[in-house]
């Protein structure tokens, strides 16, 4: 099957600190569950899962100051 079939998409959520947290997935459901893969339980417990946007790689920059 083609990489063209499953888009992955750049995610930002918001996190209870004030920063942001970058994600990549098909849906921000796929996202969170690669985050979970790389982060604490802990990490995990400061993101806001249902507040996010997504994003493309050309507006990457606008986000990397407050990525946390």
């Amino acid at each position: 099957m083609s990489s063209f079939s499953n888009p992955h998409h750049m995610y930002v959520f918001d996190m209870k600190n004030g920063k942001k947290k970058l994600a990549y997935g098909q849906s921000p459901e796929d996202a969170l569950d690669i985050l979970r893969i790389r982060l604490t339980d802990e990490e995990m417990a400061e993101i806001l899962t249902d507040q996010f946007k997504r994003i493309s790689q050309r507006r990457l920059h606008e986000y990397v100051d407050n990525l946390g």
